[in-house]
C-alpha cells in the first residue's frame, strides 16, 4: 500500500494571464482556407512559454538546468473555425500548481470581434534528465507568484 503524502501543497492560484496575438500563416490552414485542428497545441505552446517567461521563467533556462516539461494531458474544444489571415489571441493562465504537476488553460479567440475559437487546457510533470519528478522548479515559480501577488495585489483570473 502506497502511503499518502500529507504535506504536498496544492495551489490554484490566481494567475497571470499572457496574451500572444498573430496571423494565421497559410501552411496552417487545410484546402478551404480553415486552420487545422492539430495548429491549435503549437499555439498553446507558445502561450504558455511567454506566460512563463512573462513571471521571469524560461524553457531554455529550465532546461539548461537540467530540468523538463513534458505534456502528460491535453485537451480542446473548438467553438468556431479560424481562417487564414485572421488574426488570433491565445490567452494563457496557469490553472493549477501542484508540484512537481503544473495545469495550464488557454482561450483562442479572433480579433478584432472576440469571437472564441477554442478553450483548452494542458497538464505537465517537472522531471529531471533521468526522467525522476522534481518539485523544485514548480515551487520557484509558486513562490514567484505568491510574492508577485503580494506586492501587486490579486492577477485577474
Amino acid at each position: 500500500m502506497k502511503k499518502a503524502e500529507t504535506n504536498q501543497s496544492t495551489s490554484t492560484l490566481s494567475s497571470p494571464v499572457n496574451q500572444v496575438s498573430f496571423r494565421v500563416r497559410y501552411a496552417e490552414t487545410d484546402a478551404m482556407g480553415i486552420v487545422h485542428h492539430s495548429r491549435y497545441l503549437p499555439w498553446m505552446e507558445l502561450g504558455r512559454t511567454e506566460l512563463l517567461r512573462q513571471i521571469g521563467f524560461s524553457y531554455r533556462q529550465m532546461e539548461a538546468g537540467g530540468f523538463f516539461f513534458p505534456l502528460i494531458e491535453a485537451s480542446c474544444r473548438y467553438h468556431a473555425p479560424a481562417h487564414y489571415d485572421d488574426l488570433v489571441t491565445v490567452e494563457t493562465a496557469i490553472d493549477q500548481l501542484r508540484p512537481p504537476y503544473i495545469d495550464f488553460r488557454y482561450r483562442i479567440y479572433r480579433e478584432p470581434d472576440h469571437l472564441l475559437l477554442v478553450t483548452g487546457a494542458t497538464k505537465h510533470v517537472c522531471i529531471n534528465q533521468d526522467g525522476a519528478l522534481r518539485r523544485e522548479p514548480l515551487r520557484k515559480i509558486q513562490l514567484a507568484l505568491e510574492a508577485s501577488s503580494k506586492d501587486n495585489g490579486d492577477f485577474p483570473s
